[in-house]
């Protein structure tokens, strides 16, 4: 029995290795394909010094070369550090600088992307150039090399081994911080495959299932996709990036692939239900539908659920640092006209405890409400290097001191219902929601904050029932700078996802009492 999360594709790979693995745009590989190409990248990652403990980045959209990568890192006995593939190149420079990776795995366009001096120094030993590479660069610094995909494809086929426990690290990602970087979220092998087992076991999955993989890898939603997929030994459908934003050939896709298993974002599934021309396809074979990251607005809800009435829909709650750790079915009656409350997050998964508690540290009773608490083996080892951080959020069990425990400090408050149920409601810091990514404001001022000629920044969320919140940015400056100038700036430092939707100038901000700026009269005006 696996108990480490690249074992799960080495038994599968055993029982079905003739099964589609992964299906991409560029090739499809089957479980044996899929087992070998991870072998040979765990071989050369072994040959280049990578060793158990190590991380190695992986700067590549999504495709069937960078599943094969998550799994041959894993079996050299490293985690994984998923950079995304459009990410700014400060932000991709400062999280593959801030983890110590030992190797990278890229492409030339992903490498020319990136600071000339990023390769200058750090513990960076080699770089494993994928889908296709005619020429090898040459190597920046002594004691590094790049290997070409040619070169990785010759390597041995045997499975190196590894020598790594359940409690090592299998992946870090990295979300939004309040300083203004972000902070790498680091999960065991452990820490997932209790949510990996869980999902496997509730949602029935089989080898006969077509599963979508919608979110990016540096996404949390993205293991369930990933994981649970390979474990049932069925297949893995990577939506076509040129699908992404375009509902209408979404939902074609969706329907010519036969799904069966569909995972995004509330917001993803809004966009496929009012552009998508859902009546112009056949579904029968979608029997279940989630989605997580943020509320799902009832009304639209209820018109999914109309259009495509048949599969089962659950509701998934999880921070990332603790993976999805309550779940929700939803019943035709959640979603009846008279309901206009969301449909609840649920209750505890399996091997999970969730205690919602009042400022006291004491649990609510029914109707109240509190912040959520969680205990379970999915919880985090941390944040990478940021130990204050962390203990800020992972606490000792406030229930029990007799042994050592462990519980995660959620930020969101939730009311506990007479039937055991939780209703999100809200959250206790400033982080917000915007299309199922956490993002903290404070990163986004810090972005603006560092323009030369920006006096003053302050961004404000605005919600939004499609997106969860829209990010707007109101801006202090003397020499004229504009929205444009003001986008372009931003668009080198974060996400495409972080970037305000619409940037105010002004001549000052409105302050309160103790010199501060007023958010909240700038949240007052947005919502006028």
């Amino acid at each position: 029995m696996a108990f480490l999360l690249h074992q799960l594709l080495t038994e599968s790979a055993e029982r079905v290795p003739n099964q589609n693995a992964v299906v991409g745009a560029e090739c499809t590989l089957t479980y044996s394909e899929l087992d070998v190409i991870s072998n040979q990248i765990a071989n050369q990652l072994r040959a280049d010094g990578v060793r158990a403990g190590d991380r190695v980045g992986i700067f590549l959209p999504k495709s069937t070369y960078s599943v094969a990568a998550l799994f041959g890192i894993q079996k050299a006995g490293a985690a994984y550090v998923p950079i995304d593939s459009n990410s700014p190149s400060k932000r991709a420079a400062y999280i593959l600088r801030n983890c110590d990776i030992s190797a990278l795995v890229t492409n030339s366009e992903k490498l020319a992307v990136l600071p000339q001096d990023f390769f200058d120094s750090g513990s960076i030993r080699s770089v494993l150039l994928a889908q296709g590479n005619p020429r090898i660069p040459e190597c920046p610094r002594e004691g590094m090399h790049f290997t070409s995909w040619e070169q990785v494809l010759t390597n041995s086929t045997a499975n190196p081994n590894v020598a790594v426990t359940d409690n090592d690290l299998a992946y870090i990602l990295y979300t939004s911080g309040s300083t203004g970087e972000p902070k790498g979220v680091m999960i065991s092998h452990l820490n997932s495959l209790t949510f990996v087992n869980w999902c496997f076991d509730e949602f029935g999955v089989t080898a006969s299932d077509k599963v979508s993989s919608h979110a990016p890898f540096h996404f949390d939603l993205s293991i369930f996709d990933i994981f649970c997929t390979i474990k049932a030994g069925a297949t893995i459908y990577l939506v076509p990036n040129e699908t992404h934003a375009f509902p209408v050939q979404l939902a074609k896709w969706i329907a010519d692939q036969g799904l069966t298993i569909w995972y995004s974002v509330p917001s993803a599934l809004i966009q496929l239900l009012e552009r998508g021309r859902l009546d112009n396809h056949d579904y029968s074979r979608l029997r279940t539908v989630l989605f997580a990251g943020e509320v799902f607005p009832l009304k639209y809800l209820r018109k999914l659920m109309e259009a495509i009435p048949h599969p089962a829909y659950y509701n998934l709650y999880g921070p990332t640092e603790t993976n999805v750790c309550t779940y929700y079915k939803v019943a035709e009656s959640d979603v009846a006209a008279d309901r206009t409350d969301p449909v609840p997050i649920g209750k505890a998964c399996a091997n999970t405890d969730v205690v919602a508690l009042n400022d006291e540290g004491k649990p609510v009773g029914a109707g109240d409400q509190g912040e959520l608490y969680v205990r379970s083996s999915t919880v985090m080892k941390g944040y990478w290097g940021r130990p204050d951080s962390t203990a800020k959020v992972v606490l000792p069990n406030l229930l029990n001191k007799n042994f050592s425990d462990v519980m995660y400090k959620t930020g969101d408050i939730v009311q506990c219902m007479a039937d055991g149920n939780y209703h999100y409601v809200g959250r206790r810091d400033k982080m917000i929601k915007s299309r199922g990514y956490r993002i903290e404001l404070g990163e986004i001022e810090a972005a603006l904050y560092s323009h030369p000629e920006v006096s003053e920044a302050a961004a404000i969320a605005v919600a939004d029932e499609k997106i969860g919140a829209r990010i707007i940015a109101y801006i202090v400056s003397s020499n004229g700078l504009d929205q444009k100038q003001l986008r372009s700036y931003c668009r080198d430092r974060l996400p495409e996802y972080m970037i305000p939707e619409k940037f105010e100038i002004r001549q000052q901000l409105p302050k309160t009492s103790t010199g501060k700026i007023d958010k909240t009269t700038l949240e007052q005006q947005e919502v006028r």
